[in-house]
């Protein structure tokens, strides 16, 4: 498996993961002010925004950097 493939494998588990049905009914509360819900899609983002860097660095089409740097 290489690289592009296993970006698009955590995509389609983070895309899983976004529906957090099991924190719809919990009513803890995170440091004593943030409810679980929020304190998980802040996390989420967070790992989301790591997963697309991931994409940049190692499944980034070289090609197409290649062909937009080529001089005319």
């Amino acid at each position: 498996m290489n690289g592009k493939h296993l970006i698009i494998l955590l995509a389609i588990v983070l895309g899983f993961m976004h529906q957090d049905l099991w924190n719809w009914d919990n009513s803890e509360f995170i440091m004593g002010f943030m409810p679980i819900g929020l304190f998980y899609h802040a996390c989420y983002s967070l790992v989301a925004a790591v997963l697309w860097a991931f994409a940049i660095k190692f499944a980034w089409p070289k090609d197409l950097v290649d062909w937009a740097e080529k001089e005319d």
